[in-house]
This record gives structure tokens, sequence and C-alpha cells, in this order.
């Protein structure tokens, strides 16, 4: 039943060639970083699965099918990390870092670098996998910490934390876990609090000393 079920994915061969191709040249790309080279290498994916879904009604009811087939033939050409709950990550991680965000990010990337920029249609179908490592220098791990953040704000703040601190993903876990960013915000409420009152008056019995430490 499953394997009728497999053939009847309309184009699946082209996306999974497509996969193939774009995992085989991120193993060979040696002069970067492994981490930042697979975080990449992972949003592709998930933007390959989400416009393959998208590309007609008829394919979206594919998704759950599509997942399955593409976590097995992959586990069997690369080995781990390929999973199916592996692969609906690197889904959820295209649409929480969208492709706008990232295009943006690396229209100022090559304005910076004086990178001629690709015509609107060939950059809508093709991103550059060594420039998109720029988008995401965190190792995969991290990432996924991250996609339990549902707040897009507390998600960028611990995403730029974790990249100016060096945080490794057990650092970025503990401070998620120990809910950093509300803390901080609190902190930040406070001394606005704080700037706005004047001698004697109560201000709203906040001190300084009931103010974080936000070191």
């Amino acid at each position: 039943m499953t394997t009728k079920k497999m053939l009847t994915i309309t184009g699946y061969k082209n996306i999974h060639t497509d996969i193939v191709n774009l995992l085989e040249d991120a193993r060979h790309t040696a002069s970067r970083s492994a981490n930042s080279i697979m975080s990449a290498s992972y949003w592709e994916i998930g933007r390959r699965v989400v416009e393959f879904e998208q590309s007609g009604a008829s394919r979206a009811k594919y998704g759950v099918l599509l997942v399955e087939r593409l976590a097995t033939d992959l586990t069997s050409r690369f080995g781990r990390g390929f999973t199916k709950s592996n692969i609906w990550n690197m889904r959820a991680f295209y649409l929480s870092w969208p492709r706008e965000q990232i295009l943006q990010t690396l229209s100022g990337e090559s304005r910076k670098r004086k990178i001629p920029r690709k015509s609107a249609a060939k950059q809508a179908t093709t991103i550059d996998l060594i420039a998109l490592t720029n988008c995401f220098p965190l190792p995969w791990s991290a990432y996924v910490r991250l996609l339990t953040v549902k707040d897009a704000s507390a998600r960028a703040f611990y995403e730029t934390k974790a990249m100016r601190g060096g945080w490794s993903a057990r650092q970025l876990d503990r401070q998620i876990s120990s809910l950093f960013y509300e803390r901080t915000a609190l902190s930040n409420k406070k001394i606005a609090m704080l700037g706005h009152c004047t001698t004697g008056t109560m201000c709203y019995n906040i001190n300084k000393g009931d103010i974080d430490d936000r070191g």
C-alpha cells in the first residue's frame, strides 16, 4: 500500500534529485564551517519542500507522504540527520525564517561586498548556498531549539544573543529555559519606569534593587 502511494507523487523524482545534489554540494564544500553549511542546507531543503507543496493544489495533500518518502530515501543515501521529525523541522525552519527576510539580508551583504545582484527572476529560484551560510551561522541544534520559541521577537532576541555571545546549543537552551528574554524585557521596562521617577515619588514601588542583572 505504501509503495502504491509513493508512486502517486507527481514530480517526486525532481525534488529528490534536487535535494540529493544540494546535499552533495554541501558535503564537498570543505572551506566553510560544517555547522553553517548544514544549517543553510536544511533551510534550503525546507524551502524546496514548502514550494513543492505549494506548486499546485494537487500536490499540497502529499505533504506528509513527501516527508516520509524523503526521510526514507535521504537516510538511505546520507545516513543520520534525515528522520521525518528532522525534515519537518527543516520545513518549519524555512517558514520561521521567511524567504523575504533572508533575501533582504543577502541583498545587503551583496551591496557591502559590491557583488553584482542577480536578476529578480533568477534570484527567485536560486540561492547561493555559500552566501546563505552568512544568514545561519549557528549549528542546526541551536535552530531546532529556537524553533520551540513561538514568539518571533523572542526568537530573534535569542538568535542575536547566541551569535554575538558565541553561545553553545546548551547555553542557548539554558537561557531559553530560564526565560532570559522575558526577564530582560521586564528589566528594561523597570528601567524605563525609573527614568520617569522624581525625587520623593513612590515610583510604583520600584527601586533599583528590583532590577535583574542583565549582564
